[in-house]
């Protein structure tokens, strides 16, 4: 008997979702910061086994949008609860349990298994842990309510059976040497995106979008031209640094992550443009991928 099944992890920015889905799924298919709105697309992340093939799906984290852009992110995460098999619900140890209630109410009436992970335990004591597992199942009865700490890879194994056990019959969806649905193209872009969120403060990396214009593998060496957009001239300046150097900073430590990525040399170029009020613009978003 062969089981397959899409597996869609949802919840609040900065519980660990995406962390989460690199651990589960053994690759860095999403980018990982201390940021909240990291993640902006739904990533998929496939892992098969001889019985089995779980298509694991990252999302971003709930928000009220404030932008065009922010309503194709949220339109992600609706369409993850609607053609889930499983809703893998991440919550943590720090947020509270009525944190967009209207999302809980929600999960509470699918009729796929709902599997509620609390991450982070590592941050708090086993009587408090206890205490919130016991909320937990009071607001979710028919959840299968299970602790972790992703950054700690703690009861993965744990999270891996239990899904497995809950996955319905089926052929497998993709071949069982796939990993993800995405280019590579979408990885370059992803990992220079993350290092400007780790680098950059304040709205910066909130108004760039990375764009790949080009991507061409050779035996030895990729090379890669990236742009980088921003909404305003001073955005730009910021990103860019005196004399270059901050820009140069953050395209290094990408290079060298792409070279770990790809297992091959890159060579990468980075360029600055502006587009003024992109993440409000309907012919942006859908050439950035938020709007179908």
């Amino acid at each position: 008997m062969h089981r397959s099944g899409f597996v869609n992890i949802i919840g609040n920015p900065n519980v660990g979702k995406s962390t989460l889905m690199n651990v589960l799924t053994g690759e860095r298919l999403s980018a990982v910061t201390a940021k909240a709105q990291t993640t902006r697309h739904r990533i998929m992340g496939i892992i098969s086994g001889e019985d089995y093939q779980i298509v694991f799906s990252d999302t971003p984290g709930i928000i009220k949008p404030k932008y065009k852009m922010q309503e194709g992110m949220m339109d992600f995460v609706r369409t993850a609860f609607t053609d889930a098999d499983i809703v893998v619900y991440v919550t943590d140890v720090i947020e509270t349990p009525d944190k967009n209630a209207a999302y809980i109410d929600k999960v509470s009436t699918l009729a796929v298994p709902v599997m509620l992970i609390i991450n982070k335990i590592d941050l708090t004591t086993p009587d408090k842990l206890n205490e919130l597992c016991d909320v937990w199942k009071n607001l979710l009865p028919t959840a299968i309510v299970l602790p972790a700490s992703a950054k700690e890879k703690f009861n993965i194994d744990t999270i891996h059976a239990a899904i497995r056990s809950v996955l319905p019959e089926g052929p497998a969806y993709y071949p069982k040497d796939e990993l993800t649905d995405k280019t590579d193209r979408f990885f370059a872009s992803e990992i220079l995106r993350g290092k400007i969120f780790e680098n950059y403060e304040k709205e910066i990396p909130y108004c760039c979008e990375v764009v790949i214009e080009l991507f061409k593998e050779g035996k030895d060496i990729i090379h890669i031209s990236a742009v980088v957009y921003v909404e305003r001239d001073t955005q730009k300046a910021i990103l860019i640094g005196k004399k270059g150097s901050a820009l140069k900073r953050t395209a290094t430590q990408a290079r060298k992550e792409m070279e770990y990525f790809f297992n091959k040399k890159v060579f990468l170029e980075t360029f600055v443009k502006v587009k003024k009020d992109w993440r409000n613009d309907e012919y942006y978003l859908k050439n950035f991928g938020y709007v179908c």
